[in-house]
């Protein structure tokens, strides 16, 4: 008896630390970890860190693990805060963007102040589709450590715009059935009405949604149609 209350007790310790990590997480923002700032990855292996010892220790008081990561959550919202209104103190948190490509040529010396090397930058060059350094006006080493490149001009692709072409808008398509399951607020959301839906269903030889795996429709009425394969 005495084992299963302990187990119960670590899996309720475990998921509550799991949930303020989640918490923690969502505070920061919708970030990968590539695009972390060095401050953001800093909490992100403390918090880590912190909530492994309560769950592996069930001597450890839980409380002594989360005011720790709540202390650190709290100090990040003020020093988010302090970044958005201060442009200095941005700069010293996060750093600055450093220019190491301009018109072709490379930034040697910026290039040793952010300890980023040649194989690093052709490696970013490579990955956006480059592999002629000539074409480049600028390449910019990101604070989160990414690399923005801006073609030349003469490199960049033509626009329907420059081409005096003017193509209809389609907008962001919209789900309004997702796996068998009908979005009744999308479809409202979109003027639209279950004798439309009705309509799009019969044109494609299906009566119900639960027979749809997906349908979208944009702004200009177009539609997206996959049926649900049967299981």
């Amino acid at each position: 008896m005495k084992g299963v209350l302990s187990m119960v007790i670590g899996v309720v310790r475990t998921v509550i630390l799991y949930l303020l990590i989640i918490l923690g997480i969502r505070l920061m923002g919708k970030r990968q970890v590539g695009e972390l700032e060095p401050s953001e990855l800093v909490l992100d292996l403390i918090i880590a860190d912190l909530a492994a010892v309560p769950m592996q220790d069930f001597g450890i008081p839980l409380l002594a693990g989360v005011l720790p990561i709540l202390t650190l959550l709290c100090v990040t919202m003020i020093l988010s805060v302090l970044t958005m209104r201060s442009v200095r103190f941005r700069a010293v948190l996060c750093g600055r963007p450093s220019v190491i490509v301009k018109d072709g040529k490379v930034d040697q010396q910026e290039m040793r102040r952010n300890r980023f090397t040649v194989d690093e930058l052709h490696e970013e060059l490579r990955a956006q589709g480059i592999t002629d350094l000539n074409t480049v006006k600028y390449a910019i080493l990101e604070t989160s450590g990414r690399v923005s490149v801006l073609p030349k001009a003469a490199e960049q692709p033509v626009t329907a715009g420059q081409m005096g072409l003017f193509p209809q808008e389609h907008g962001l398509p919209v789900v309004l059935i997702n796996d068998g399951r009908l979005m009744d607020r999308a479809l409202k959301a979109q003027g639209l009405d279950r004798v439309w839906l009705e309509q799009r269903l019969a044109e494609h030889g299906v009566c119900s949604p639960d027979q749809v795996f997906l349908l979208t429709v944009d702004e200009a009425g177009n539609v997206c149609f996959v049926a649900r394969e049967a299981v």
